[in-house]
């Protein structure tokens, strides 16, 4: 009679507990180690970096699914091996480029072409206060021809900016009238561009008075134009402070129905006072 094989209830069966249940293995990782430098030679950036890293197509809404953000300055992301897309941030600078995992460990390092850039005003000798001045910074020459929106409209002084590497001009603006002075810059990558941008003003307050050196006449309502009548600048009260570019002006002064002027002329770094009669 040939071998049968035994009932299956006569097997040995050991008892396993449902919580015991084996668990399926995790793909494999890999280790993705970053750094970014201002050049080639330079040592890695130390602080300030944004890293990302999405995926290497976009999904059905056309979008690049992000997978994993970091702002250390040099992390290791552990990511499934795959193709990625790793992009890093400095303010406004940045660069991007595609990256496949394929083993347990992978070192990029990334090249940030960008430099600093620190900018103060001066007239003559002087240095211009930060709170007196600003800076619109835009990307370009000045002499392109070109309308744009400025890439920093309002930059203080005396900061040092993180700039891509490349040609931009400055606006200047001392004051809120008429000193203003544009200036074409070059960044150089991993270099400071340090900037003194001078303009030729004056600090003007302007008096309406019965008598010479007399008391400053309040609510007096004033205008400074230019010898054509162009107007430069309006305020209204007693001791009004204006920055003018170096040159001719004229002054009205308006008080309690009354109408009086008087021409004056600025020269480069002279402050002073613009008494108007009011006779």
């Amino acid at each position: 009679m040939p071998n049968l094989p035994a009932p299956l209830t006569q097997a040995p069966v050991a008892a396993v507990p449902l919580t015991s249940s084996p668990r399926v293995a995790s793909p494999a990782q890999a280790v993705l180690s970053l750094t970014a430098r201002y050049g080639k030679d330079l040592p890695p950036i130390n602080s300030g970096l944004i890293w990302r890293v999405y995926t290497d197509r976009p999904d059905e809404t056309g979008a690049f699914k992000l997978v994993r953000e970091d702002r250390e300055a040099t992390p290791s992301i552990t990511l499934p091996p795959g193709d990625y897309v790793v992009h890093v941030s400095l303010g406004l600078v940045s660069a991007a480029r595609p990256v496949t995992l394929r083993s347990d460990a992978d070192r990029e390092s990334f090249v940030l072409p960008a430099g600093g850039l620190k900018i103060e005003g001066r007239v003559g000798a002087s240095m211009i206060p930060p709170n007196q001045i600003s800076f619109s910074i835009y990307k370009g020459s000045q002499f392109e021809g070109t309308e744009r929106a400025p890439l920093l409209p309002n930059a203080a002084g005396g900061d040092v900016m993180l700039l891509p590497e490349g040609t931009y001009y400055i606006v200047s603006n001392y004051g809120d009238a008429n000193s203003v002075v544009r200036s074409d810059i070059r960044v150089q990558a991993g270099k400071l561009t340090d900037v003194t941008i001078s303009h030729r003003a004056a600090v003007i307050t302007l008096k309406l008075v019965s008598d010479k050196g007399g008391e400053a006449l309040a609510n007096t309502a004033w205008s400074v134009l230019t010898p054509g009548g162009d107007v430069i600048k309006e305020s209204i009260g007693a001791f009004p402070r204006v920055v003018l570019a170096e040159g001719e002006y004229r002054v009205i002064a308006k008080n309690e129905g009354k109408v009086f002027e008087r021409g004056f002329e600025v020269s480069n770094g002279v402050d002073g006072e613009i008494e108007v009669l009011a006779r």
